[in-house]
């Protein structure tokens, strides 16, 4: 089991387009951006071996001689990588699985949309999953699914009937609170599949007038996760699963300022996971 950081604990630093059809102006641009050797430089000064790409910084988009650099600066700094994509489409993840091997990643994270759609009917992802199994297979790349918007037990159940070493999933137990979900029920019904957790820590408060609730993250450690709790719940995992923390800062009245507190999160959160995961 590693430690790691990704593209998700530092999204307002990144920077990105509001994804929210709600709210189709928002967006948050930092004047300098994060860039994909500037994550690696981050990991690198918490003296952690893990970096998980994803889609917000999608790094085989990057020019290749900068593609390059961030492979050959992880491979320096001894820096394991997996890479993150999102969908289960065969040519796609044909594609990705190259990107994988050239990173020398063993795991690719992605989400579970099927053309362009996100599956919250389970019963679609088998099918298309077994498309991809032999290559990753013959790869030796493993690919984790991870959870949000499709129920706990349908996702296990599509996981069961793919069943292959191969295809697993990536457990963020606070994604599923939008279903609702609780993450202690989530956890449960997902820990024997878990190849990846994104440990993301969160609070749920009254609203100042009582009529309704607030969810937000907070550090690691400072909020509802149990952290012996999920861990011991993860040992019914059969796979050495790495934990990559994420981050949910409320957004402040500057961008800046939400960066500012972003890092300042990972700072805190990084100390308080190093005392169950020593790698």
């Amino acid at each position: 089991m590693k430690l790691g950081v990704n593209t998700y604990t530092y999204m307002w630093s990144i920077g990105f387009k509001g994804p929210n059809p709600a709210f189709p102006d928002s967006e948050a641009r930092p004047d300098t951006p994060l860039t994909a050797l500037g994550l690696l430089e981050k990991a690198h000064a918490f003296g952690l071996n893990l970096v998980q790409t994803g889609p917000n910084l999608p790094v085989d988009k990057l020019p290749a001689a900068e593609f390059e650099t961030f492979i050959q600066t992880a491979r320096e700094w001894g820096i394991k990588l997996e890479l993150g994509t999102r969908g289960l489409d065969y040519d796609h993840l044909v594609k990705q699985v190259a990107v994988a091997k050239r990173m020398g990643a063993k795991l690719i994270r992605t989400l579970p949309e099927i053309a362009g759609k996100y599956a919250t009917d389970a019963r679609l992802i088998p099918p298309v999953v077994r498309q991809i199994v032999p290559v990753l297979e013959r790869e030796g790349v493993r690919l984790a699914i991870e959870n949000g918007k499709t129920p706990a037990a349908d996702l296990r159940a599509a996981l069961d009937e793919v069943n292959s070493p191969h295809v697993g999933l990536v457990l963020d137990m606070v994604n599923s609170l939008a279903i609702p979900e609780g993450w202690k029920y989530v956890t449960q019904r997902l820990a024997p599949h878990t190849m990846c957790v994104h440990y993301k820590d969160f609070t749920i408060k009254r609203a100042w007038h009582m009529m309704g609730f607030i969810c937000e993250g907070m550090p690691a450690g400072q909020g509802l996760v149990e952290t012996e709790w999920l861990l011991n719940e993860l040992k019914a995992s059969p796979y050495d699963y790495n934990v990559i923390i994420e981050l949910w800062p409320p957004e402040q009245s500057k961008l800046q300022d939400t960066i500012n507190l972003e890092q300042a999160w990972a700072v805190e959160s990084v100390p308080y996971l190093r005392k169950f995961i020593k790698d």
